[in-house]
């Protein structure tokens, strides 16, 4: 009994040096923060990668030919940028504008169209059933997955045959088709559009137009400005599908126009850097524009998310 009692009391004694910690829970609130620093710093390195290119334009802007290669290209030195506004808005009998509008109805119209016509098509796709619907849709997402440089040839082809090379209808009729916003209309319209909603409107004796416009189209306008811009923004950024079917000056965009003022230097010996870093900052601004006036319909839209 003594040996039992010994051995008993041994192995109940701690090792001595040893500190023994009880393991605890980890607090949520620790966690929490931890996880938002990380976001933070996360959040402010990508915000400092994309805004680094516009700081840099917008100093860049600001020089003249010989500040551009003689000052320091982070920061200011003598302010030209009055001059190369100028320059930029008389250069080639006000070329500048020309292109400038000529990208605003190519964006503007073609996205204003193809924004109508993928809301159509992917609520056709989200509360229609037809025969081939899962066809139809896996079309739509193996098109979109195609890089469009690669259909850039057969357009091209295309056109030439009907005769439409270097004309507005060029630019317009592609813009008007994008698969990958028919997808994200099908995919907004089955989160958003309820079927009791559209069987009590066909009660009251609507229309499928009807229901279409004056039903459907509302309850879309986040998920139908999120389309648009994102096509604005693609067209406006466009160059191989321009730079491939347009031929004349009248008709080029602004971003075909200011790479044709880059090439200048090599082909006829005329330093224009100064007014093509100009251009690219005012081709920036109505992205930014467009961007804060959109912000409104997400707003909205959260809004009637979080009522519902």
């Amino acid at each position: 009994m003594a040996l039992t009692e010994n051995r008993t009391e041994n192995s109940t004694e701690r090792p001595r040096g040893r500190t023994v910690r009880r393991l605890t829970r980890p607090d949520p609130a620790a966690r929490s923060r931890g996880g938002q620093r990380f976001l933070l710093v996360g959040l402010a390195l990508a915000s400092a990668y994309s805004l680094f290119p516009v700081y840099w334009l917008i100093i860049a802007a600001t020089k003249d030919r010989v500040g551009l290669y003689q000052s320091n290209g982070l920061w200011f030195s003598d302010m030209h940028l009055w001059e190369n506004l100028r320059q930029v808005f008389t250069y080639d009998d006000g070329i500048f504008l020309r292109w400038t509008a000529n990208s605003f109805l190519y964006a503007g119209v073609g996205s204003l169209g193809g924004t109508l016509i993928a809301l159509a098509t992917g609520y056709g796709l989200a509360r229609f059933d037809f025969p081939g619907r899962g066809a139809v849709f896996a079309c739509v997402v193996g098109s979109f997955l195609i890089p469009i440089a690669l259909l850039t040839l057969p357009l091209y082809l295309l056109f030439s045959e009907i005769g439409m090379v270097d004309t507005p209808w060029a630019m317009l009729i592609p813009c008007l088709i994008n698969p990958f916003s028919v997808y994200l209309a099908k995919v907004y319209t089955e989160a958003t559009i309820p079927f009791e909603l559209l069987e009590a409107a066909r009660i009251d004796g609507a229309g499928e137009l009807r229901i279409f416009f004056s039903i459907v189209l509302r309850m879309m306008t986040t998920g139908g400005a999120t389309v648009f811009l994102l096509a604005f923004v693609n067209t406006w950024n466009a160059f191989f599908l321009p730079l491939t079917v347009l031929r004349g000056e009248e008709n080029w965009t602004l971003n075909l126009g200011l790479y044709n003022w880059s090439g200048k230097r090599q082909e006829s010996g005329v330093d224009l850097t100064s007014l093509v870093l100009t251009g690219a900052l005012l081709s920036i601004v109505p992205m930014a524009i467009m961007m804060i006036a959109m912000r409104r319909y997400w707003r909205s839209g959260v809004t009637m998310g979080a009522l519902k």
